[in-house]
């Protein structure tokens, strides 16, 4: 098979018809709206008083706010240029987070379920883990604290991790699936009705009618050209209990623009997956929409397990109708098992996750705070990059302290305009001494960093404000690991895949930036 080949993108077009009727409704809300207010033209001046004041207020709560200017700057232009239009966008979408409703219930759940992770024996074994790094690289201690503290996630030393690519992973999937005793969480951004999801259905039916208990979680939005409506009940004649995350509904929703972006699967409590690949044809070469794909993941097996679990149960909780059915039970304890320790393991294993809700961009921090303690090198690979002032500032300043920087974006890309936004941030890299490399087989969906044979990250965090600012995101920092060199090592290999264009976007017409491309960068945070 030739590395180039591209293959034509097939669809599900009842979902599809679904999504297109969800557009519509939505843009006759807004056009409905826009009717009002020509109707209420006779009182255009006290109307445009109003919208003024409120655009002021408005801009300059903006402004006080705790956030990236990054994040601020789009919002206030556009408020200031078009008021009505911008207050309206802003109280539809930029209120980033849904409703004051929807944080009160993840942060009833969490105030039950993060305490789970270091109960009983586990939590003396994450604080001999902590300890244990200290010694070790006080530096990178500091990065696992961050996490303990802003996200609640501890840090193992308990564990087995096993680093591949997303067709080995897909098959160490299912052999693990097959194994199933006690239960199976599935959560994922996209699942596809086809053949590899097929795979794991056949799976998953053998399980559940051998007693298994099966959950699987899906987000709407990432699913629907994939799946008909009716999967839900094709599942659940299967014995499979299964749930929507955030489903596309006709009328505007504050929390239409967040969406459920991690993908774990977690088995026995003891077993569980992770990484960028979702459950869908194109991720593990079946088929070829973008030429050739490239993915990764990880496999855990011990005490870390117990991370990927709670995080599966806060969304699978958060999103149910009943509230009786978002109530954490008492014997949920019972889905996060205790290890003995094993000596022989080495390395320091950390999952965590990321949500819109709390106003803390982990999944940002952790890899600016990489970088910041970087001394040799710091590699990453996007599929998307869209940064922050932030991000930008501490990439740059790391190549200038000498340290070797490279970025790794796709070749082709599965989104034109998204792609285009990407390359506008070559320049302001390069310049700065950051080496960026386009991966010329085709699309790299791959999410990760590898730092000075120490420290590395995987996971479903992209270098773009949706994943860093809009998502529930999940990754693992891993430490003083085997697999570090063995991602450092994928990383290298993929090099001799790449074009490099550093040179090009520091002196050539790639560093200027066309009209289109300014316009799509500065509104980028929006999207």
């Amino acid at each position: 098979m030739s590395h180039s080949r591209v293959e034509s993108k097939t669809a599900v077009k009842n979902s599809i018809g679904r999504l297109a009727f969800c557009a519509l409704a939505i843009l006759l809300e807004v056009v409905f709206i826009a009717m009002m207010f020509t109707k209420l033209n006779r009182y255009a001046p006290w109307i445009q008083t109003c919208t003024y004041i409120v655009g002021a207020l408005l801009v300059l709560a903006i402004y006080a706010q705790h956030k990236t200017s990054s994040m601020k700057t789009p919002w206030i232009i556009l408020i200031l240029v078009f008021p009505v239009l911008g207050v309206f966008l802003y109280f539809l979408v930029g209120l980033n987070g849904g409703t004051w409703a929807m944080r009160k219930q993840y942060e009833d759940i969490d105030a039950k379920l993060y305490p789970l992770l270091t109960a009983g024996e586990t939590g003396q074994h994450t604080q001999a883990a902590m300890q244990a790094l200290e010694k070790r690289n006080a530096q990178l201690a500091n990065v696992s604290q961050y996490l303990l503290r802003n996200s609640k996630y501890p840090m193992y030393q308990n564990t087995q991790l096993r680093y591949f690519c997303a067709e080995e992973g897909l098959e160490a999937q299912k052999q693990a699936l097959r194994q199933a005793k006690r239960f199976i969480f599935m959560e994922y951004h996209a699942i596809e009705d086809a053949e590899a999801w097929h795979g794991i259905q056949e799976i998953l039916a053998e399980r559940a009618r051998a007693g298994v208990e099966i959950r699987v979680f899906y987000d709407d939005m990432g699913s629907i050209g994939f799946i008909n409506k009716d999967f839900v009940k094709r599942m659940e004649k299967l014995g499979i209990q299964c749930c929507i995350f955030n489903p596309l509904m006709p009328g505007l929703n504050l929390f239409l623009n967040n969406r459920d972006h991690r993908k774990i699967t977690v088995i026995d409590g003891t077993i569980g997956f992770t990484g960028g690949y979702n459950l869908a044809n194109e991720y593990f070469n079946l088929t070829h929409p973008y030429g050739q794909w490239k993915d990764t993941g990880i496999e855990l097996r011990g005490e870390a397990v117990r991370s990927l679990t709670v995080t599966f149960l806060e969304n699978w909780h958060a999103v149910k109708r009943k509230e009786e059915e978002r109530q954490v039970q008492p014997h949920i304890a019972e889905y996060l098992p205790e290890f003995a320790p094993k000596p022989e393991l080495h390395g320091f294993i950390q999952p965590y996750a990321d949500s819109p809700l709390d106003d803390e961009q982990v999944g940002e921090e952790v890899y600016i705070s990489l970088l910041n303690k970087a001394t040799k090198y710091c590699w990453f690979i996007t599929p998307y990059l869209i940064l922050t002032d932030e991000m930008i500032h501490a990439m740059g300043l790391a190549a200038k302290r000498g340290v070797d920087v490279r970025v790794i974006t796709p070749g082709i890309p599965d989104k034109k305009m998204v792609y285009q936004v990407t390359r506008s941030y070559y320049s302001s890299l390069t310049r700065n001494g950051v080496r960026v490399y386009e991966w010329t087989p085709g699309f790299c969906h791959c999410k990760m960093c590898v730092t000075d044979d120490e420290a590395a990250t995987c996971g479903t965090i992209n270098l773009d404000y949706r994943s860093l600012y809009h998502h529930f995101e999940n990754g693992c920092l891993y430490i003083g690991h085997p697999a570090v060199l063995e991602t450092k090592q994928d990383f290298e290999r993929t090099f001799l895949q790449c074009r490099e264009v550093t040179e090009e976007y520091t002196t050539g017409h790639g560093r200027m930036l066309r009209l289109g491309q300014m316009f799509l960068r500065l509104f980028a945070p929006l999207l």
